[in-house]
C-alpha cells in the first residue's frame, strides 16, 4: 500500500497533471463567464431581434413533459463560443511555437563541410603537439 501511494503522489504533483488541472478551474471559470454572456447579453439580443422572444423560456409541452428547446439553444451557443475560443487559443499556441522553433533552427550556425575538415585537422594537430 505504500508503493501505491508514493506512486500516486509522484503522479500527482508531476507538473503535468497540475497544469492539467489549473487548466479545467481556468476552463471551469471560463464556462461560466461565457454562460453568463450567452444568457444575459447574447440571447436577450438576439430575442429583441426576433421580435421579443426569452430563449430561455421557450419550451414545448409535450404530454406531462416540457421540452425546453430555448435552454438547449443557448447551452448550444455557449458551446459554440468555447470552442471558437479554443479554437483560436490552440491556434495562436501552435504559430507561437512554430515561429520558436523557427527561431531557433536559425540560431544554431550551420557549418560549412570545408570547415568540418579544417576542424578535424586542427584537431589532429593538437593531438601531434601532445604526443
Amino acid at each position: 500500500m505504500k508503493k501505491f501511494m508514493q506512486e500516486f503522489k509522484e503522479f500527482a504533483l508531476k507538473g503535468n497533471v497540475i497544469d492539467l488541472a489549473i487548466g479545467v478551474v481556468i476552463g471551469a471559470a471560463f464556462g461560466k463567464i461565457v454562460s453568463s454572456l450567452v444568457d444575459n447579453i447574447i440571447m436577450p439580443l438576439v430575442g429583441i431581434i426576433l421580435g421579443g422572444h426569452d430563449f430561455s423560456k421557450l419550451s414545448i409541452e409535450v404530454g406531462s413533459a416540457t421540452l425546453k428547446y430555448g435552454a438547449f439553444i443557448q447551452s448550444v451557443v455557449d458551446f459554440v463560443i468555447i470552442a471558437l475560443a479554443l479554437f483560436v487559443f490552440i491556434k495562436v499556441l501552435l504559430s507561437l511555437a512554430k515561429r520558436r522553433k523557427e527561431e531557433e533552427q536559425e540560431e544554431v550556425p550551420q557549418v560549412s563541410p570545408s570547415e568540418e575538415y579544417l576542424k578535424e585537422i586542427r584537431d589532429l594537430l593538437q593531438e601531434k603537439k601532445e604526443v
